[in-house]
């Protein structure tokens, strides 16, 4: 039978049932979730659940990604992510290459293109890119044959932030279907809310987008989810709570009258937690602003799952690289 692929190198015919689930993920590159089918997600997740197991051992490493080399390339600052796709790639035996903007010939004027090819011609398998500006994975695709790994976007998407997301609310909830999940803040600048919503709608999750007008417009309605701008009627009812921090450094405007305002109308505190449900989850991916989009003990409380999520960003990006680069090796 004639075999159809979509230009990501995904099979259309991988969807069909009694498919090996390994068979359903052919992907050479990771920039989006937003072409990421449902079936995807699920082969994504199960591989995480499976790497996660290797964290009890005494020795945390699988030889999949022998003989490979990952080079993080992160023209924005970062600690979680950067740190968690190093950590990720060593558990799998790949050499790690980290790369230095400040100190590298971009400083010089070396354009993007020119800089990904002289690590590429170094030998790199698979390059994880941050940068400031939206679509600049999808242009360097284009331009190399190392797979690229989209590590944040501009204010498009960061996709292994909604897989570890995903992966959370999973282990601790068990399913989608029918989960109502809230996302709370600047969804107008955040990269993660945008994954967030493609991978959870997919999978089933109801989402609702809370915040002030300016920062939640009406027209995120197209894709699928619930508007509020009331803070208390939209988590009332959610059995996740995803918070998301003021993104500043994105701002071009004044899109509410201050902090202070901002914290006494959508901050989320322990007193406005207990008007939630009681197995009501708490996520945040970082970094986190006490005592503005969330308190202290709320953070650190019984309901948080913050530091599990940094967790599971290993094992969901362990996933990632192994699916673009060793499916064929022995793990």
């Amino acid at each position: 039978m004639e075999r159809h692929t979509t230009s990501a190198g995904h099979d259309q015919n991988a969807n069909r049932p009694g498919r090996a689930p390994e068979k359903v993920f052919r992907r050479k590159h990771l920039l989006d979730l937003e072409s990421v089918s449902a079936d995807e997600l699920r082969v994504i997740l199960e591989n995480a659940r499976g790497f996660k197991e290797i964290f009890g051992r005494s020795i945390k490493k699988v030889p999949a990604l022998r003989g490979k080399t990952v080079c993080t390339l992160f023209y924005e600052n970062s600690t979680r992510t950067r740190t968690s796709f190093e950590v990720a790639a060593k558990r799998l035996s790949a050499d790690v290459i980290g790369f230095s903007i400040g100190t590298s010939s971009v400083a010089k004027g070396e354009t993007l293109i020119d800089t990904a090819r002289t690590i590429e011609a170094m030998g790199v398998d698979i390059i994880v890119m941050r940068h400031h500006q939206s679509g600049a994975p999808h242009l360097l695709a284009k331009r190399v044959e190392a797979g690229v790994v989209n590590a944040g976007d501009g204010t498009h998407e960061h996709p292994t932030q909604g897989l570890l997301d995903a992966f959370t609310i999973l282990e601790q909830k068990g399913h989608f279907e029918g989960l109502k999940v809230a996302i709370v803040g600047d969804i107008l600048h955040s990269r993660v809310a945008r994954s967030n919503i493609y991978a959870l709608t997919k999978l089933g999750a109801e989402v609702t987008l809370v915040g002030p007008t300016t920062l939640v417009p009406r027209t995120f309605e197209q894709f699928g989810v619930r508007i509020c701008h009331d803070l208390m009627d939209g988590i009332e009812k959610a059995d996740v709570i995803n918070i998301l921090r003021i993104q500043r450094e994105r701002m071009t405007a004044n899109y509410f009258p201050s902090i202070r305002e901002y914290r006494l109308l959508y901050g989320i505190t322990r007193e406005r937690l207990q008007a939630s449900k009681p197995d009501v989850m708490i996520m945040h991916p970082g970094p986190v602003n006490r005592g503005v989009e969330i308190d202290q003990d709320v953070a650190d409380g019984p309901h948080s799952v913050i530091n599990r999520q940094v967790t599971n960003g290993v094992a969901v990006r362990m996933a990632v690289l192994y699916l673009l680069a060793g499916q064929n090796e022995e793990i």
